[in-house]
């Protein structure tokens, strides 16, 4: 059994180079809810030493609230900026003799467009318009992962290791209990259970279909990297092979 595990990264974590070490893609910030080309850059260089696939992680324009602020654009707006994200990142990799393999919206611009068509579309417009080849990676059963197939796209379907889900599949929002899971074990064993069964218990109860393509780890926890370490160590424990996008 194989699976991706994926970071964030170049959102101002200090951990950011050791996190490396654990995962097999990152997602490298984009400039408009953190990071700039000089951190961009750095992240490239990074991933390449440990051989980690490079995505763009772009986002609404809101580097107040990192990302997180519910926004309605007009769809060629957002298209606009997709390009313009994914461009520069691409951009960099290249003049690194790097490659871009895949791109992972951020925050409210993931969230939403799991859920609206409109906003999915154009998403996966500008992946495809900056290049074809590039992998879409959205939540599990999203508008993001429709949108994608529909254009011809290859996507993949992502989970995530600490956070908690509604009945519908969708993840509690930041702002409600029950949108973190502060347990160790109870994530790791949430996310063998994606993995393995193709199932995650929702915070009612309820057991909801998931594919597990990739696994998302946040890189800014209080303790990170432990976890990190703990996932992979149960990852070959239950011969999980970690391999990129």
């Amino acid at each position: 059994m194989k699976v991706d595990l994926n970071a964030d990264l170049g959102e101002g974590c200090a951990n950011d180079r050791d996190l490396l070490q654990l995962v097999s893609s990152a997602n490298i910030a984009c400039g408009f809810h953190a990071g700039d080309a000089q951190t961009m850059r750095q992240s490239v260089l990074w991933a390449l030493e440990f051989g980690v696939a490079i995505g763009a992680h772009p986002s609404f324009p809101d580097r107040e609230n990192f990302g997180r602020t519910r926004m309605q654009l007009p769809a060629e707006t957002v298209y606009a900026q997709m390009i313009y994200q994914i461009g520069a990142l691409q951009a960099i990799a290249r003049s690194e003799g790097g490659k871009l393999v895949h791109v992972k919206p951020h925050g409210m611009l993931y969230n939403q467009a799991a859920q609206e068509p409109e906003l999915a579309n154009a998403i996966a417009r500008a992946v495809k318009a900056v290049d074809p080849a590039l992998v879409l990676v959205g939540l599990a059963n999203s508008e993001s992962i429709r949108a994608g197939k529909a254009l011809g796209l290859t996507t993949r379907e992502e989970v995530f290791a600490d956070r908690g889900y509604q009945a519908d599949g969708s993840l509690v929002p930041r702002s409600q209990p029950g949108a973190l899971i502060d347990s160790d074990q109870q994530a790791i064993e949430q996310t063998l259970s994606m993995i393995q069964q193709g199932k995650v218990k929702s915070l009612s109860g309820e057991w909801v279909n998931v594919n597990a393509d990739t696994v998302c780890l946040h890189g800014d926890g209080a303790h990170a990297m432990a976890f990190a370490a703990q996932l992979r160590q149960a990852f070959k424990q239950q011969q999980i092979q970690v391999t990129s996008l």
